[in-house]
């Protein structure tokens, strides 16, 4: 047989791979220098070796490489160290700390002159082959901590705007090459930033609050000689302040490109405030002409002139935003960039040019110039000023990050411009008066004597009116019907909006001087008292129309003796409903009395009785617009029927009343006129019908219940079959308003007298068979509006006994609308027999009885003849031994 030669040279080849290993021992790069009195740690790790994972490690120190060495501390020895390091060992001022299972690390707390040397880390064998190295060292170069770092005390107090330096000295003796670096910090509370580091190779390094203003060129780093370096922050806000802080660290650069800090001092500089610029800014307006006073009189056509007088600390740093305000509205702006822009006027048209300026005459002086003033440049007027400062400094690139440090408001100067208003006189006095209800009015207001009215001045008119007591819902309360302002626009009232757009009513000026008031068909509620207040309007200096002076004249009363319409509405029965399910018909009939051409309006409302709550059933609107009220139920909304009849009448009719439906019926009927086609509708007056009552009783169907099989003696396996049937009588309902729940129940023929339930079927035509002790199966189905059909598959001696049925009739009720429950029915009895065939019950028995028999005769007869075969051949006998040792023996 071959053998297979993958299994040898797979394990040949392991140890080959296992033989070319060699343990690798290595530490931390060297020279280590490191100051005295800092901690120190060295690494050591191991790899490439074989044994366990978890590898042991030693120390050793000597001054020199041919010196003898000293054990410092052992991973699995505690009485490793040398006598003179026990100490240092057992206060953990030296100790090894396993980083990994093949890594150490050699800690020294706070190191010594003395520790200077070389350290060799060494690791116990544990491989099969001894290859590579076992220990490797490193050499530890101490130096004397020379390191110093002061710092002069800045200005405590800055305000907003100003400049910060920041002096920090940072030396050290120069014994072997290490390097310096200088960083300083801003701490406020418990936090403390990082503003800018410098060095150790020369780099600079921000924090991130402050590289953006570092790159705009507000934070600058100059160095100086003899380890001086100076930080300065510039355009300081609030946020800048706080207690800064000096650090100066020491720096060596080791084997493998490494910088390692081997000690820091940091010195505090002192703490310093940034005072807000809200704090000493100060802003004050006052006329040109008196600096100490608060008020300025002028007449129209004069030139106002203010002065806003701006002083804060460090005001040279600043840029100011200097807005005049006149009441609260900007009237003129100095942006920040020295750009004037003039706001537009109140109605929105740009005020005329050069009217309204705006200049800086000095340091923190500027003054507001406006021509031309009238009566509405009266007022008070405040200078508000807003103070900014560019974070990111006007001459670096990208520079524009605007920062508002306070905004604060002058008091105000009150300004007065004195102006004669015009004077004239108003009469009032009716042209049509009407004698009766659809008559039109006309009322004329005149004015005259006028005087003092400018060139460019306008008249208005607004006319009001007082409604006569009794007349209306809100009796003598003042009406506003409309105006015409100073350039003719129309401002109607809200109550005259509709009349006035539609031009029933109308507001016109006829002559310069004269206004006058029309109707043309006036109603009882235009009846009262009217009054016409004419406005004299003048041209501001922002060309804005404004309102001088107005004038009110005396009433005119309008009035008639006033026919009032009635209404009388007659309600009659058409079609009574004695039966649930019958149809309701009443009719309407409205005569009426002092009223033209109107239209109807129609609710029909109903209650059960006289004392309960009115329900509106269905409503008619004047444009024969039919809506169904909130009593109705949306389900039945087709059974209502309301329509006009006649020129004055109105039928309604309900089909399929109900229970609920019964009670008292009526028509609430209102009559609505119009001015003129195309108007909206008037309300004249209403009034009530009488009452007609719906009251009947209700009968039920009546049901009644068989149950029939076609044949009540079937043979076993045979399918059985019973009928239950029911009928109806009386107000028999529609074949969707009906529905059965019917339960077929048995009691066993030798069980006794215990009755379970078969099946089952619900008015929703479920079924549900119940489980029983038998094989056969159950069915039930509908064959018929009232029949139903019990199936036995499958019949067994077991399901012999009485079969009946039960059911509960469910119907709509014509009256409550609602299904309602009958009494439940239960059918007479059905005994079922399933008949025992003899013969059919032995055919199977005998059958496999004469098959085993004849099976068994064959089996015997073959296994004689092969016993005889086998047994009964000739033998020579061969005798036994007597002697039944040789015979184990043999054996």
């Amino acid at each position: 047989m071959k053998m297979d030669k993958s299994p040898l040279t797979l394990v040949f080849g392991l140890l080959m791979l296992g033989g070319c290993s060699a343990r690798v021992v290595t530490v931390s790069p060297g020279p280590l220098i490191r100051v005295e009195g800092q901690p120190v740690s060295i690494r050591c790790d191991v790899n490439d070796y074989s044994g366990p994972r978890e590898q042991d490690f030693e120390w050793m120190t000597s001054r020199e490489a041919s010196g003898v060495r000293t054990k410092i501390i052992s991973t699995f020895d505690a009485s490793y160290s040398h006598p003179s390091l026990s100490k240092r060992v057992a206060s953990g001022d030296i100790s090894v700390v396993r980083l990994k299972d093949n890594e150490v690390e050699l800690k020294i707390a706070e190191v010594k002159s003395l520790d200077a040397g070389l350290y060799w880390c060494q690791t116990p064998s544990t491989d099969s082959v001894i290859s590579g190295n076992y220990e490797a060292q490193v050499q530890l170069i101490v130096i004397p901590n020379t390191l110093t770092v002061s710092a002069l005390t800045p200005a405590q107090d800055v305000p907003e705007g100003g400049d910060i330096t920041l002096s920090c000295n940072v030396t050290r003796a120069l014994t072997h090459p290490t390097y310096l670096s200088v960083t300083w910090s801003l701490k406020n509370g418990a936090t403390s930033e990082e503003i800018l580091t410098f060095g150790p190779q020369g780099d600079v390094v921000t924090g991130a609050k402050f590289a953006r203003h570092y790159a705009d060129g507000g934070i600058r780093l100059v160095p100086g000689k003899n380890g001086l370096f100076e930080l300065v922050i510039s355009r300081v806000t609030t946020s800048d302040g706080g207690t800064y802080e000096c650090n100066g660290t020491e720096w060596t650069h080791e084997n493998g490109g490494k910088w390692i800090k081997i000690v820091e001092k940091t010195k505090e500089m002192g703490t310093i405030k940034v005072i807000p610029t809200g704090q000493s800014l100060s802003v004050k307006s006052s006329p040109s002409s008196s600096p100490s006073s608060t008020s300025l009189h002028l007449s129209p056509g004069d030139t106002l002139n203010l002065l806003c007088s701006v002083t804060a600390d460090n005001l040279q740093a600043l840029d100011l935003e200097v807005t005049w305000l006149a009441g609260d509205r900007d009237i003129i702006t100095m942006e920040r960039s020295g750009v004037v822009i003039s706001n537009t006027s109140s109605n929105g048209a740009l005020g005329k040019r050069g009217e309204a300026s705006l200049e800086r005459i000095g340091p923190g002086e500027y003054r507001l110039g406006l021509r031309g003033v009238s009566g509405k440049d009266g007022g008070e007027y405040t200078c508000r000023v807003r103070v900014f400062i560019d974070k990111g400094g006007k001459s670096a690139r990208g520079g524009g990050r605007w920062h508002m440090l306070a905004e604060k408001k002058s008091s105000p100067v009150t300004v007065k411009v004195s102006q004669i208003k015009p004077s004239y006189t108003l009469t009032l006095e009716p042209i049509q008066n009407p004698q009766m209800t659809g008559e039109p009015t006309e009322l004329a207001c005149h004015v005259t004597n006028i005087t003092n009215l400018p060139l460019e001045g306008q008249l208005g008119v607004t006319w009001e009116h007082t409604t006569l007591p009794g007349i209306g819902d809100d009796p003598q309360t003042l009406h506003h019907i409309g105006s015409l302002d100073g350039i003719g626009n129309l401002l109607p009232g809200p109550m005259y909006s509709d009349r006035l757009k539609s031009g029933v009513m109308s507001l016109t000026r006829v002559q310069p001087n004269t206004f006058k008031l029309r109707i043309l068909r006036t109603q009882e509620i235009d009846m009262g008292q009217y009054v016409c207040t004419v406005a004299a309007w003048s041209v501001s200096s922002q060309g804005d129309m404004v309102k001088t002076t107005e004038y009110e004249s005396s009433p005119v009363t309008v009035q008639w003796d006033p026919k009032r319409p009635s209404l009388n509405v007659v309600a009659k029965r058409i079609r009574d409903a004695s039966v649930g399910g019958a149809t309701f018909e009443m009719s309407c009939t409205v005569v009426t009395e002092n009223l033209g051409e109107a239209s109807y309006s129609v609710l029909i409302q109903s209650q059960e009785s006289l004392e309960s709550n009115v329900r509106t059933i269905v409503t008619l609107s004047p444009d024969n617009v039919l809506q169904h009220g909130g009593a109705t139920d949306p389900n039945r909304r087709d059974s209502l029927v309301l329509t006009k009849s006649g020129p004055a009448e109105f039928r309604f009719r309900l089909a399929g009343v109900q229970l609920s439906d019964r009670g008292f019926y009526w028509c609430d009927i209102t009559a609505w006129t119009k001015q003129q086609p195309g108007q909206t509708w008037t309300r004249a007056t209403s009034s009530e019908s009488n009452k007609v009552k719906i009251d009947f009783q209700e009968n039920g169907p009546s049901f009644s219940i068989a149950i029939e099989s076609d044949d009540t003696s079937v043979y076993p396996l045979k399918t059985a079959k019973m009928e239950c049937s029911l009928s109806v009588s009386g107000s028999s309902p529609k074949p969707d308003h009906l529905g059965y729940e019917v339960r077929w129940f048995f009691t066993r023929l030798r069980g006794g007298q215990t009755t379970s339930q078969v099946a089952s079927v619900d008015r929703f035509g479920v079924v549900k068979t119940d489980p029983r002790n038998t094989s056969s199966e159950i069915s039930v189905e509908r064959i018929g509006p009232h029949k139903y059909l019990l199936n036995i598959f499958g019949t067994q001696d077991t399901d012999s006994g009485e079969y009946y049925c039960m059911a509960t009739p469910w119907y709509l009720s014509a009256s409550t609308g609602a299904w309602t429950q009958a009494g439940e029915l239960t059918s007479s009895r059905v005994f079922l027999t399933v008949k025992f065939a003899v013969w059919d019950s032995l055919q199977l028995p005998l059958l496999y009885g004469a098959s085993a028999s004849i099976g068994v005769g064959l089996f015997s007869l073959v296994l004689g003849l092969v016993c005889a075969q086998c047994c009964c051949r000739n033998t020579t006998h061969t005798p036994r031994s007597r002697n039944k040792l040789m015979d184990l023996e043999m054996d």
